[in-house]
């Protein structure tokens, strides 16, 4: 069996005197490593993003500096630098990280339910379970961080804004879905949106200040949006 593989077509020596193939197979390996090295830098930028955006909701978006991510995360201040360049994109990237993570605790285990007012319902019920038990240390990221950029024009308003926008046109959307299907009575689909995310928030705040029936409270107010036309 051995002597047959060595005179296999392409091993061996056989392989060396092949023309080229010693330097295809350099290349490929050099381009492998680059691979690895992109991978384990992208993982790495991952990380730092997803404790940068733990850090903005328990200090602000203002609060985050390279060097403190560095020395939190046992890495050097120069490679982080190198992954974000400046503050305003780590501040771009702490959020967009938040989002990705609101994602998946929030809006993606409700498109299960059936659109309209089930589905709305599986949302704000997310929403809740994740201010109870904060994705975020510091509670809901946007909440800790809208007020500090509403009026600072640039990339990381742009961000924040864009997000919110976002979870309000996902609300209104299943308000009307909702409405259309005659499943609770006609409302203003925009205004009810926003009055909805306005008491989620003021829950998130009540919580944050020990306010154990906030919860309670914002059912109780949803459940008067979702009450079934009479």
């Amino acid at each position: 069996m051995s002597e047959l593989a060595d005179e296999r077509p392409g091993t061996g020596a056989a392989m060396e005197s092949v023309p080229g193939t010693a330097r295809a197979t350099d290349a490929a390996g050099t381009a492998g490593t680059s691979d690895r090295r992109l991978l384990r830098g992208a993982q790495t930028r991952q990380t730092i993003a997803r404790h940068a955006a733990d850090v903005a909701s328990l200090e602000g978006l203002s609060g985050l500096s390279i060097g403190r991510l560095a020395t939190d995360l046992g890495l050097s201040k120069s490679g982080v630098q190198t992954l974000f360049g400046t503050k305003e994109r780590l501040q771009v990237a702490a959020a967009e990280s938040a989002r990705e993570a609101f994602l998946d605790a929030v809006v993606r285990p409700a498109w299960s339910a059936p659109r309209g007012a089930a589905r709305l319902r599986a949302l704000t019920e997310h929403w809740i379970a994740y201010a109870e038990a904060p994705l975020f240390p510091g509670g809901c990221f946007w909440a800790a961080n809208l007020a500090d950029f509403d009026s600072r024009p640039g990339k990381v308003r742009d961000t924040l804004s864009g997000h919110h926008r976002d979870w309000l046109d996902t609300l209104s959307g299943e308000l009307r879905e909702a409405v259309g299907a005659e499943e609770i009575a006609g409302v203003d689909a925009e205004l009810t949106a926003f009055q909805i995310d306005a008491v989620l928030t003021a829950a998130n705040i009540a919580l944050r200040l020990g306010a154990d029936d906030a919860t309670a409270k914002a059912r109780r107010v949803i459940d008067g949006f979702l009450a079934a036309p009479r």
